[in-house]
């Protein structure tokens, strides 16, 4: 069945070229709520009140407006008074109302008998639109529950019964590394003829409308309504496929003048458009060859022809209705491999929500166009960025509790540099691309799958690769097969694929097991799936081709993601001729070499001793080394990036070497500038274009890559944060001054610094200054303000919309909900607006916008180098304001499912430190005058917010020993040691606690 061109011009422009088929992006098909039933019974109650109640009234509260009899000619000469108007009027209400019922009568036989298209009222107007409405919201219900569930045919048939060839084929899981290398030339030979006959087939026919299929919605029968899902189960093999069909059609003009909006919800005599391989009959009509149906509906199916691509010249393809968008313009037709995806769920109900991937924020109408600024690489990488976001925290928090405990004073409990430049917009990215559930589920069915594998006493099989589904659903591709796997692990679409639905994988819980792929890496996608090569289960080397800086971009993405990923327990990368500046991402597992010989040396040595070690423990491969007792213990992937093409006597050397990779848990990358390297196992090449190319191996990807300027503006965020050799760092301890000390905002906190808008964030919620907004925003809005406020340095737009919407939202909706956000904060007396754009098109509050964590901030820093260093008495002022403010943590009362991207903060861990380092110095100030109380007191006010914060125990036992109550300090002791648990006390607290009370360990055996 040919198909269609992607623009009109195509077809006379292009070479004899089969115009490449995308399948649509999921569409969200919206469930039946509570909501829908009450505009149900809503509009039940209006109908009611205007065909039954009006009539009513009017007879029973007015009478017959009319004489009895025929009027004479007196009845002229009458004086008209009120009561005359008032049987004129009713007069008017009583043919208004026959009207509106009569519209009322012709919608409900529309919809109930399947005219589709219904007669007009004369002179109706809105009345007909009204009765409309109310008509199709009292059907909704009804309606929704065929159009939403599966045919009964299909229940008790299996999805191999379900689907057509066709279709089958078109979804099937790219199948890359299920065969050797001397089999793939045999594949790409299939390959090549299948896109010949595609070819083929496409010049055979026309892409003019005509030759396009259209399906007209039929009349109900008895109880049953036509739908989506049963129209392409009959037509389209799958009735998954309901999302290609509403996609051609939506928004478009039906013959009744309405249009489609909702899968769920569609009308008798509507038409649609079907997709090119649609079959059935009679059922599925053409324009011009419809010789079953009248004239009138192959006039109407020709109109609505008109309607879609082929007259707009949109260049969209038939999956997209219309766009153009992300895939590219449609002007350029060309020849390309039938699309291979990973084959659908077995279960034959509509296809789960997909997962918050990363790719579904680029995915929103405005991050088709353009990127905002943003780097569109890490934009696109969404496991690389949610690790490289998650071990920037780690950095970061570690570089606050090294400076709590006095390696690096001066940057205490203060915020991290602020990012400028390239380093914003990559941290920007990354706070936008990163899919850290996706990471999660990725990692939880990974060790859930060795878990249960552990549990049937099973080895883990050799995996090649692993396909992450636009829905979803996680497809492991398997050197060979390995039986049926463990529940609710599938079988894919044969004997090598292990499939684990997105519904099954959520399910999971954490997994006391050992990591079983930790070399699984990111190398691009292919449609809407995304590939990880399992780099230590190649068997030998994988070689990447192309240029010097594509080549590099390509190292630098697999090193970052191997480095930071989070499926991954331990590991050893090896970089050889590039990546030295990667070395910080993370110290334990980077390592650098300086040439071949550096490295064959270190291989050779290691190689030797893990194969000594697999006899040892008498395991085949590392793979049945973690599993059971060993797992925790060794069998750590090493992942070798060579960058340079080695000579080919070096070629040789590494290729006898990594004969034996596979089982040792070794893997070998190597760049070459040809496309030839000697022992090569698997030869890829990264094309100018940004595609990655395995033509034997029938791949083509696109290539997941870390740029040159965006890998130095990562490794700009990692150093900065690195207490030892970011900003104050170099200075020791105390030594930092200035900037370095200084919080991102300071408040005027005299009397004359009042805000206009005073925001409470550190316990519950609470705002003072504004009027509470609207309900259905309140929530939205007042999210969207804390996060603002935690960023005085600005907030992008495309964060900030990632952050409320982490699933992707369109860029209307953002936009509507910053201009109800510009509305509600309002403006200042001098007309400046509250929320601002700043000249790099972030978003900024303005001063008089503060926080409570702001005026704590505010009052620590001018109590410990503000005015508070030159006086005693001020300084307690502001100290003691300062600890009044801390009502709790962070947000305390924030609904469960908001405010996420709290994970990707640091605050949680700089709110304590702030709150204790307050306590600490009020108490020091307190102790100057032997106010052991007032110290106490201080410190447990603090203790509260930081219980975890040794320094403030520390301090309280001192303070208690000050009070000379021996008893007091005992029990103080006995408190810490039963807080203390199993891990015992801590050295540094178990030193104090010798030198305030020699006897703590004999009230400690007592009490046990």
């Amino acid at each position: 069945m040919p198909r269609r061109r992607t623009s009109s011009s195509a077809s006379s422009t292009a070479p004899s070229a089969a115009p490449r088929n995308r399948t649509p992006q999921p569409v969200r098909v919206r469930r039946r709520s509570f909501g829908d039933f009450v505009k149900a019974f809503l509009a039940f109650v209006v109908l009611l009140v205007l065909v039954v109640g009006v009539p009513l009234a009017l007879a029973t509260q007015i009478g017959w407006p009319l004489p009895d009899g025929a009027p004479g000619l007196d009845w002229l000469q009458r004086e008209i008074t009120v009561k005359t108007f008032l049987n004129i009027l009713t007069v008017v209400v009583w043919f208004a109302w026959a009207q509106f019922t009569a519209c009322v009568l012709v919608e409900v036989k529309a919809a109930l008998s399947g005219v589709g298209v219904p007669g007009r009222v004369p002179g109706s107007g809105p009345s007909q639109l009204l009765a409309r409405q109310l008509v199709a919201a009292l059907l909704l219900v009804g309606a929704t529950a065929a159009s939403l569930t599966p045919g009964l045919s299909q229940l008790g048939q299996s999805m191999e019964g379900n689907q057509k060839p066709s279709v089958a084929a078109a979804q099937q899981t790219p199948g890359i590394f299920a065969q050797q290398q001397e089999q793939a030339a045999g594949t790409a030979s299939a390959l090549a003829e299948q896109a010949g006959q595609a070819a083929a087939r496409a010049d055979g026919g026309s892409a003019a409308h005509g030759d396009t299929k259209y399906y007209r919605i039929q009349p109900p029968e008895g109880r049953h309504h036509d739908s989506l899902w049963e129209i392409a189960d009959r037509h389209l093999g799958d009735g998954r496929r309901y999302k290609e069909i509403f996609e051609l059609n939506k928004d478009r003009v039906q013959p009744d003048g309405s249009k489609l909006s909702e899968a769920s919800l569609i009308r008798p005599g509507w038409i649609m458009e079907m997709p090119g391989d649609a079959r059935g009959g009679e059922l599925v009509e053409m324009p011009d060859e419809a010789p079953n149906v009248s004239e009138q509906v192959q006039q109407q199916i020709s109109d609505y022809a008109r309607t879609g691509d082929h007259a707009q010249g949109g260049g969209g393809s038939g999956a997209q209705g219309g766009g153009s968008g992300a895939h590219g313009g449609g002007d350029n037709a060309q020849v390309s491999l039938p699309e291979q995806r990973p084959a659908p769920a077995t279960p034959a109900t509509p296809a789960t929500p997909a997962p918050s991937t990363g790719q579904e924020h680029a995915a929103t109408p405005a991050a088709a166009d353009h990127s905002f600024g943003l780097p569109e690489a890490l934009l696109t990488a969404p496991l690389l960025a949610a690790g490289l976001l998650g071990a920037l925290g780690r950095r970061r928090r570690q570089a606050l509790w090294q400076s709590a405990l006095g390696s690096v004073g001066g940057r205490r409990g203060m915020e991290p540099p602020t990012p400028t430049g390239d380093a914003q917009d990559v941290q920007d990215a990354l706070l936008v691309g990163a899919d850290p559930e996706g990471v999660r589920l990725l990692d939880r069915a990974l060790r859930g799958l060795a878990a249960a594998l552990t549990a049937e006493s099973r080895p883990l099989p050799v995996v090649y690769a692993a396909w992450m589904g636009g829905n979803g659903d996680l497809h492991l591709q398997l050197a060979q097969p390995a039986g049926k796997p463990p529940a609710p692990w599938q079988l894919g679409q044969d004997q090598t694929f292990w499939m684990l639905a997105r519904a099954d994988a959520e399910r999971y819980e954490d997994a006391d097991t050992a990591a079983p792929y930790p070399g699984l890496v990111s190398l691009g996608t292919m449609d809407d799936s995304r590939l990880l090569l399992n780099l230590e289960s190649v068997p030998g080397i994988v070689s990447l081709g192309g240029t010097e800086a594509d080549r590099t971009a390509v190292f630098a993405s697999v090193a970052a993601e191997l480095a930071t990923n989070g499926w991954s327990d331990r590991m050893t990368i090896t970089l050889v001729g590039f990546g030295e500046d990667l070395t910080p991402l993370a110290p334990n597992r980077i390592r650098h070499l300086d040439g071949f010989e550096d490295l064959f040396e270190t291989m050779s040595a290691e190689t030797r001793q893990r194969r000594g070690a697999l006899g040892a423990a008498g395991h085949d491969s590392v793979l049945t080394g973690r599993t059971g007792p060993a797992q925790h213990t060794r069998w750590a992937p090493h992942l070798v990036l060579l960058a340079t093409q080695p000579s080919d006597e070096d070629a040789l050397r590494l290729a006898e070497l990594a004969a034996d990779a596979g089982r040792l848990g070794i893997g070998y990358l190597v760049g070459t500038e040809g496309t030839d390297l000697p022992g090569a196992a698997w030869e890829m090449r990264i094309t100018g274009e940004g595609k990655l190319l395995a033509p034997l191996l029938g791949l083509e990807l696109e290539a997941q890559t870390l740029p040159a300027a965006q890998r130095r503006a990562v490794v700009e965020l990692f150093t900065d944060a690195d207490p030892e050799h970011g900003p104050g760092g170099s200075d020791g301890p105390g030594g930092a001054s200035g900037t370095a000390n200084t919080p991102p905002f300071l408040v005027d906190i005299s009397e004359q610094g009042r805000p206009a808008v005073y925001a409470r964030l550190v316990g519950s919620y609470e705002i003072i200054g504004l009027d509470a907004p609207d309900d259905d925003r309140s929530a939205l809005l007042h999210e969207a303000l804390a996060l603002l406020l935690l960023h005085r340095e600005g907030v992008h737009p495309r964060v900030l919309s990632s952050a409320l919407w982490p699933r992707g939202v369109t860029a209307d909706v953002r936009d509507a909900l910053l201009e109800r956000l510009r509305a509600w904060l309002g403006t200042d007396p001098d007309g400046t607006p509250r929320l601002a754009t700043d000249a790099t098109g972030r978003l900024t509050l303005a001063k008089s916008v503060v926080s409570d964590l702001d005026v704590l901030r505010s009052l620590y820093y001018e109590a410990t180098q503000g005015r508070g260093v030159g006086s005693r008495q001020v300084r307690g002022r502001l100290l003691t304001d300062a600890l009044v403010l801390v009502r709790g943590p962070l947000l305390a009362d924030r609904p469960e499912g908001r405010y996420r991207w709290l994970t990707h903060e640091i605050i949680d861990a700089q709110l304590p430190l702030l709150v204790a380092d307050t306590g600490l110095a009020l108490s020091e100030f307190h102790l100057e005058k032997d106010r052991a109380e007032k110290a106490i007191e201080a410190l447990n006010a603090a203790l509260r917010t930081a219980p975890a914060d040794e320094r403030l125990w520390h301090e309280l036992l001192r303070a208690t020993h000050a009070t000379g109550d021996p008893d007091r300090l005992r029990a103080l002791a006995a408190d810490l040691v039963g807080r203390s648990g199993a891990r015992g006390v801590p050295p540094r607290t178990e030193a104090l606690l010798d030198e305030l009370l020699p006897t703590w360990r004999d009230g400690v055996a007592a009490a046990g």
